[in-house]
């Protein structure tokens, strides 16, 4: 999750990149590519086509980012791109999303020290019930949880209206109790 400083360096990286920087645009880069493309993973399903779709996008964020008026704004901005490109990917391919088996790839990730390894384990319990939702509702609940996005930035990212990513999370979030108790 992205506290106010990691807010705070993102909107100052976004804004040195879109005066020409090139440093800061690589270390954006560096810091964004994981999230767009467990992002993409979660909309795709696909690892391959995910890292594709990613890699075009960022052709998209390098030319835009000057257009960037709103720095603050570039977690959304560059969540949206990454959204539309999969839609177009998936449509361009004309086939069903991969579905269980897919998911069950999904990285998850390292314990950052030994003191969180219990809350490591919920979330990799809370991650594994998440496999099992409908992708546009697993994406926008990795964007409100996992990403820590407002629901005005899901709604920019995913390209959908406010109360549609509301009635997701509210569906998503019972679907989660469901499955964590047993139902």
């Amino acid at each position: 999750m992205r506290s106010e400083k990691e807010r705070v360096l993102d909107a100052y990286l976004a804004a040195s990149a879109r005066l020409g920087d090139k440093q800061a645009l690589g270390c954006l880069a560096e810091r964004w590519n994981p999230k767009l493309l467990a992002h993409a993973w979660r909309l795709t399903g696909e690892t391959d086509l995910a890292a594709d779709v990613v890699q075009e996008a960022w052709m998209d964020i390098i030319k835009g980012v000057a257009r960037l008026n709103d720095t603050d704004a570039f977690a959304a901005w560059a969540f949206r791109i990454v959204t539309r490109r999969c839609a177009r990917a998936i449509r361009k391919r004309q086939h069903q999303r991969a579905g269980q088996a897919a998911l069950a790839r999904e990285p998850e990730p390292e314990a950052e020290d030994a003191s969180g390894n219990e809350d490591c384990a919920e979330l990799a319990i809370v991650k594994a019930a998440m496999r099992e939702l409908p992708p546009d509702q697993r994406a926008a609940l990795g964007l409100f949880y996992l990403e820590d996005l407002r629901i005005a930035e899901i709604a920019v990212a995913l390209d959908t209206a406010p109360g549609t990513i509301k009635t997701r999370l509210m569906h998503a979030r019972h679907k989660l109790r469901a499955q964590l108790q047993g139902d």
